[in-house]
């Protein structure tokens, strides 16, 4: 173990404020080191984190929190806020079933007003509890800590400009790690950022202004936009500025001697409306591995504290994303047309590889999923083929875009829906559960769902061969299971499953990945004496009507399953059959698997499933229940044998 005698001091935040300023530096090395050690153990996100492990104990030692509400942006960056604010003991739970979140939580803990896993959210909200206290008549600070690469998305922007309208008390701290365009950092930019922030220069700047009101009103307004402009060359805030907020910076975002100072002005000026701080920091600070790689370890599974050497797991078979990838590969090859869009996830989306290739026909946008969703539909009216990837819960953002501008005017724009179903460590946050319900209810959208890794590259090639409107195909995280994959995909008949096995008990209809669970359960199944018939819908809309038909006309139990929602796959099958008529028999027992009405929260995919009774276990179980119950009820209506 490391030695930490300053960091074993430190309950919470209270107990930081009371050590001498000239230990905090040593505080922060002893914080980093902790905050390694136990990503080691666990895994997530380190980089982050590392990068402000220094503005983490500047913020806390400045601003009474909790009372002062600090709000991190995304949550990546929150472990060393975690452990600061008696949290420590279980530190080395993060992202574990029954642990920590990997995100900020209200429910966690009172030093998390909220809670964050997407980005770009920290300043609405901030700006929200800030309107609220004033209304209540609270004199309180917030603090919203947000990144360079969340400042990218439009609500961030929407949030400022109000902010800056209102005028309203507000702190936003731009923790910049990777813009190339900002200033330089140095002794003079800190020396001009701790005299902008001071009361003095506010005081003599305010004079000024007041002089200036003496003056004509043409030169008046010279006078002002010479001011700010002249600040603004010298720190780069010209843009903040112009939104309403008080630029300062930039901030070597590594030395408390520059951030303590300038953070106590912002903090004690009582004139001050809404108030930028620009700190420069290094994700990955004070590991060599993570500073040195492309992704500053974003994300990391376990490691080696000490080289960093990342754990392996086993080879298995590709990940679904991987396919996807180089299914769109082969797809280009043939066909100029297809371009590739993400938002600010070209490595998780798998598009990194496609740009290597293409690189003049994959565009990353940001994080700025509207945006993406509508430069996509402006391309598809064009006359290319965007294929537009997003996670599900990302494109949950998007989704105004995909109405209006997608749907409504039936524009061919593929959606690659990357990480359906659950997700494991990063939970309910980042859990693919409502897209099926989200995008089936709209009129014209075809949806489909990869039963496993081959049937991803078909449904790749479905989709580009698809221009009749827009189009939509899903499919989980992590590894397929195995099966031999195509060159190239085979263009799908749309609307069209495909049976896998013949039975007579019952049928098992799937969509999507559960496939592999659904043939586990119908070989037990089979080994009690009950041979199901198990096909895979493989769309989600439209409805292979004559395969549903035929499965709830042979057998007298049909159990649709699938990775989402109430409002999906099931609900759709269950209005085809009401509409047609075939429940008003009663003779067909049917029920639809699905995700319960509940976020489910982080742990492994396995044991989300299990929780979810989406396991072939689970499977098995309702299966029998269900035939049991068709032949009890047969035994119970079919006439008895007339007497001899």
């Amino acid at each position: 173990m490391i030695a930490t005698p300053l960091l074993d001091r430190i309950r919470d935040p209270r107990d930081l404020r009371q050590l001498p300023r000239e230990r905090l530096k040593d505080l922060a090395d002893e914080l980093r080191a902790e905050t390694i050690d136990a990503v080691s153990v666990t895994g997530g996100h380190l980089g982050a984190g590392l990068g402000v492990v220094e503005l983490t104990v500047a913020v806390h030692y400045v601003f009474d929190t909790p009372h002062d509400r600090l709000i991190w942006d995304v949550g990546h960056q929150s472990y060393p806020h975690k452990i600061l604010t008696g949290r420590r003991d279980r530190i080395r739970t993060l992202r574990q079933p029954g642990g920590l979140s990997g995100f900020t939580r209200r429910s966690e803990s009172v030093y998390d007003p909220f809670g964050a896993a997407h980005s770009s959210t920290s300043i609405s909200a901030g700006l929200g509890m800030a309107v609220a206290s004033r209304l209540e008549g609270i004199d309180r600070r917030v603090v919203c800590v947000i990144g360079d690469g969340a400042m990218s998305a439009g609500m961030a922007f929407e949030a400022m400009n109000n902010a800056g309208a209102l005028k309203e008390r507000i702190v936003v701290i731009l923790n910049d790690n990777d813009m190339s365009i900002a200033p330089p950092v140095g002794a003079v930019s800190d020396y001009l950022s701790r005299l902008v922030s001071s009361h003095t220069y506010r005081s003599v700047r305010h004079v000024a202004k007041q002089l200036t009101k003496a003056l004509p009103r043409p030169l008046a307004q010279v006078a002002a936009r010479a001011e700010e402009y002249a600040r603004g060359l010298a720190t780069g805030g010209t843009l903040f500025e112009e939104l309403g907020f008080y630029y300062v910076g930039p901030l070597d975002g590594h030395n408390l001697d520059h951030l303590i100072p300038v953070l106590e002005n912002v903090r004690d000026d009582p004139t001050l409306g809404p108030v930028l701080v620009h700190v420069v920091t290094q994700k990955g600070k004070g590991f060599p591995p993570a500073e040195s790689a492309a992704d500053k370890y974003h994300g990391v599974g376990k490691f080696d504290p000490v080289t960093g050497a990342q754990a392996k797991g086993k080879p298995g078979p590709p990940s679904y994303t991987s396919v996807f990838a180089k299914a769109l590969i082969a797809e280009a090859e043939r066909d100029d047309r297809i371009v590739a869009i993400t938002a600010a996830m070209p490595s998780g989306t798998g598009l990194d590889k496609f740009a290597e290739r293409f690189p003049n026909r994959c565009f990353d946008v940001g994080i700025a999923e509207q945006h993406a969703v509508t430069f996509a539909a402006g391309m598809a009216a064009e006359g290319m083929k965007p294929f537009c990837a997003i996670y599900s819960t990302f494109l949950q953002r998007a989704y105004d875009q995909v109405v209006h501008d997608v749907a409504i005017q039936k524009l061919p724009v593929r959606f690659a829906i990357d990480r359906a179903g659950l997700v494991g460590a990063d939970g309910a946050t980042h859990a693919g559960s409502f897209d099926l319900a989200y995008l089936g209810c709209l009129p014209g959208m075809v949806i489909m769902a990869a039963g496993d890794e081959a049937e991803l590259v078909h449904m790749v090639a479905t989709a580009a061969a698809y221009d009749e409107g827009p189009i939509a195909f899903r499919y989980p995280r992590g590894e397929g299971i195995g099966v031999p994959l195509p060159e190239r995909g085979t263009v799908l008949p749309i609307g069209k499953g495909r049976l896998l096995r013949e039975g007579g008990h019952l049928a098992i209809l799937c969509l999507g990945a559960r496939l592999a669970e659904c043939l586990l359960a119908a070989d037990e199944l089979t080994a009690r004496g009950y041979a199901p018939t198990v096909a895979d819908a493989r769309f989600a809309k439209p409805l292979d009507r004559e395969l549903i038909l035929r499965l709830a006309r042979e057998h007298p139990v049909l159990i649709t399953i699938e990775e989402g929602s109430i409002g999906g796959f099931g609900s759709q099958v269950q209005q085809l059959l009401l509409d047609e008529g075939v429940l008003d028999s009663g003779k067909l027992k049917l029920r639809s698997m699905i995700l319960p009405d509940r976020f489910i929260d982080h742990g492994t995919p396995a044991g989300q499933y299990a929780e979810a009774g989406l396991d072939a276990r689970a499977i098995v179980a309702k299966a029998l229940a269900l035939v049991d119950s068709a032949r009890a009820e047969r035994l119970r209506t079919e006439p008895l044998p007339a007497a001899e």
